[in-house]
């Protein structure tokens, strides 16, 4: 089998020979009866790749003998085959309803496929009940059924379901490596990949938008030239509105480009041309997908707040790196002399009492804190870290 459809799992050799040696097991006469399973939990940090893991194994699975079938792996990638339901929530929360749904979803025998394929994105966002109604389904798995579930970590899930799944865990790639697929896929120059990358922290999807998108470079200037310039705690407060108006246009910018991509996907799928007129009993499947796209903005506002706060994590942590003399090589290199003096200028307890505030932030955010005092408390912290004591 060629290796494309794996291709982009950078760093994650390991992983990728467990579900490979799993399809093909399970294509083997008596359905697999050596590394195969019917429930598989893939964890690694964010941007590690899990999802791109799971649909690779997924068209895997639906493919004839195991080994991806390209025209299979078309279908899984715009989710039409009829064999895969897919469950990514774009809500804080998976709900009870759509893990109901799913479960229904998963009794039914394959179409076409030896396999149904049943993947959970962001599997983390279940509640104790709500997981509940997926153990059931876990405990008793009707024969040609597999699910994929996928989430940052092992602990995020109920002692129960652990113990219903193998678990395949990413690593987080080395940033050469990410720089490597950049300039390999998306042409992009050595240098700015490398840069990208290390300062996405090898996010794979951060650093491609990094490296390609200027304005995302740009936003990320502002967030922290915005932070190291918020020295008292007036500067502070101010500075908070203008990270959150930061958030706001970065997330503004990425949901446009998914919606657009969205809408070109439903649109082929449906055999529409570009500029056409989309037949009125086709409509309502637009409809919705404009509905899911709000509640996504919604969210979307969250989730800026928190890739502002993440760059913040590694402006920190660079100046505490600085301050131990650790010799790491730090994330924001273009702000060395910046960070040597802010260094220079603090105390370690004090960057340890940032880091902690930013951290504490990030909680605040799934927790229905308004995402303006968050920043706010957390930049005031981030002054007074600089004052005389």
């Amino acid at each position: 089998m060629s290796d494309t459809a794996y291709a982009e799992l950078v760093g994650q050799a390991a992983a990728v020979d467990a579900v490979r040696a799993a399809a093909r097991d399970a294509h083997r006469p008596g359905g697999g009866v050596g590394v195969m399973t019917h429930a598989w939990l893939i964890t690694g940090p964010p941007g590690s790749g899990r999802s791109n893991l799971a649909y690779a194994f997924a068209a895997a699975l639906l493919s004839e003998h195991g080994e991806t079938d390209p025209g299979v792996r078309a279908q899984v990638d715009a989710r039409t085959h009829p064999d895969l339901a897919v469950l990514a929530s774009e809500r804080v929360t998976i709900t009870i309803e759509e893990v109901r749904r799913l479960v229904g979803a998963s009794q039914y025998s394959p179409s076409v496929a030896r396999y149904r394929v049943m993947v959970v994105e962001d599997a983390d966002r279940m509640t104790e009940r709500t997981s509940n109604v997926l153990l059931k389904a876990l405990e008793e798995p009707p024969e040609r059924t597999v699910w994929i579930l996928c989430a940052p970590s092992e602990a995020d899930l109920l002692p129960t379901i652990r113990s219903r799944v193998r678990v395949v865990r990413l690593r987080v790639p080395e940033p050469q490596e990410v720089a490597r697929l950049l300039v390999q896929r998306d042409g992009v120059e050595e240098g700015v990949a490398l840069r990208a990358a290390e300062e996405a922290q090898s996010h794979i999807g951060m650093a491609h938008r990094l490296a390609t998108d200027t304005e995302a470079r740009e936003r990320r200037e502002d967030t922290i030239r915005i932070a190291l310039g918020a020295d008292t705690v007036p500067k502070a407060v101010r500075g908070a509105q203008r990270l959150l108006d930061v958030a706001k246009a970065d997330s503004t910018a990425l949901n446009q480009e998914r919606d657009a991509a969205e809408r070109a996907r439903a649109l082929a799928s449906m055999g529409v041309p570009e500029g056409g007129a989309v037949p009125p009993q086709l409509r309502h499947v637009l409809k919705q997908m404009e509905e899911d796209q709000k509640r996504r903005a919604t969210r979307g506002l969250r989730d800026g707040v928190d890739r502002v706060l993440v760059d913040l994590l590694s402006v920190w942590r660079d100046v505490l790196l600085a301050q131990l003399d650790a010799g790491l090589a730090p994330v924001n290199a273009a702000r060395s002399d910046e960070i040597r003096a802010l260094a220079a200028a603090t105390r370690p307890q004090a960057t340890l009492e940032v880091l902690d505030a930013i951290a504490e932030a990030r909680r605040r955010l799934p927790a229905n804190v308004p995402p303006l005092l968050a920043l706010e408390a957390m930049l005031v912290t981030a002054a007074l870290s600089r004052s005389p004591r």
